[in-house]
């Protein structure tokens, strides 16, 4: 990895502490560099503003002159009543160079900031960041689908069971994992659940960490009836398009819910929690989805990561794209 890679890494791993305070804004990082050690850094601000480029060369004052800005997504060229516009304060601000991670489908944006920083005389490099374009995954989703970045969580047995057969889930999996879902919720602007699931277990859906608790997302049920006190109910998968300011919708089940979201061809990740047990007769994860010939199973998934949590294991799996016919 080069030093421009690896500076927009950096960022991105920045862009993490913004989500997903910063909604309806994106998460944003920013680094600002000279003679390779970073002279300041910033995150998108809860509520969107200020973002992360203003927070960096505020920090950074005099000494962005002939510094470089990393930034995981391009600048954005909207003036708005809570704050300017990124790429004017950048022109302005006697950098020397910027390196931007990731181009801003924003129309309001869309190359404009970049050609605005550029006419301001300081040299820009758009580079394909994959860190970047990942920290930005469900802002990217939201803009080019019309739609939130669906993760679809699922915790189960070796055999593939969610439950025993009179319906008892409580451990399946163990601390260190159920640790990580919370983790995980933290990061999501809303969490979905069907209605059985609602109705026979009664899931708090919040976030139970030491400093988190206040992160626990909107909670919703996928539901044609009303929601109870405290939810928003979501009638169809589709209808995914209007949840307004969610850019990160974290379905949590159960199995029916899980197979209606993938038979609409809505989940984008997969976390597989599987706990080294053996069931035998219980509940399956999934329902039936419309899978109606073997071939068409493979090619759909590429597993990114695979970690131990405690005994158990943790597989993270990203839908592949389909190629264009």
């Amino acid at each position: 990895m080069n030093d421009d890679a690896r500076w927009l890494a950096a960022a991105a791993s920045l862009a993490a502490r913004a989500r997903p305070l910063s909604r309806p804004n994106p998460a944003v990082g920013a680094i600002v560099v000279r003679d390779g050690k970073v002279v300041a850094r910033g995150w998108t601000r809860p509520g969107g503003r200020p973002h992360a480029e203003a927070v960096a060369l505020a920090a950074a004052g005099e000494a962005a002159r002939g510094a470089t800005l990393y930034v995981t997504l391009e600048p954005c060229a909207h003036r708005s009543e809570r704050g300017p516009a990124c790429a004017d304060l950048v022109a302005a601000s006697g950098l020397a160079r910027v390196v931007v991670g990731c181009g801003d489908p924003d129309p309001r944006t869309a190359g404009s900031g970049i050609a605005r920083i550029r006419a301001a005389g300081i040299a820009l490099d758009l580079l394909a960041s994959p860190q970047a374009e990942a920290s930005l995954s469900g802002y990217l989703t939201q803009k080019r689908l019309g739609r939130p970045e669906v993760t679809l969580k699922l915790a189960m047995s070796l055999d593939g069971c969610i439950a025993l057969a009179n319906g008892e889930s409580q451990w399946i999996t163990g601390e260190a994992a159920r640790a990580h879902v919370h983790a995980m919720r933290a990061r999501a602007d809303a969490i979905l659940v069907g209605g059985a699931t609602l109705r026979g277990d009664a899931p708090r859906l919040d976030v139970r960490l030491p400093g988190l608790q206040a992160r626990a997302p909107e909670r919703w049920v996928l539901t044609r009836g009303e929601a109870p006190t405290g939810w928003r109910a979501l009638p169809s998968p589709e209808a995914i398009a209007g949840m307004a300011g969610v850019q990160y919708l974290f379905v949590e089940g159960g199995a029916d819910a899980a197979a209606a979201f993938l038979r609409a061809g809505l989940v984008d990740r997969l976390l597989l929690y599987r706990a080294p047990i053996l069931i035998g007769g219980g509940r399956p994860a999934l329902a039936d989805f419309g899978l109606a010939a073997l071939a068409r199973a493979h090619g759909q998934w590429r597993r990114d990561a695979q970690h131990p949590l405690g005994s158990d294991t943790l597989e993270v799996y990203t839908r592949i794209p389909c190629s264009p016919e």
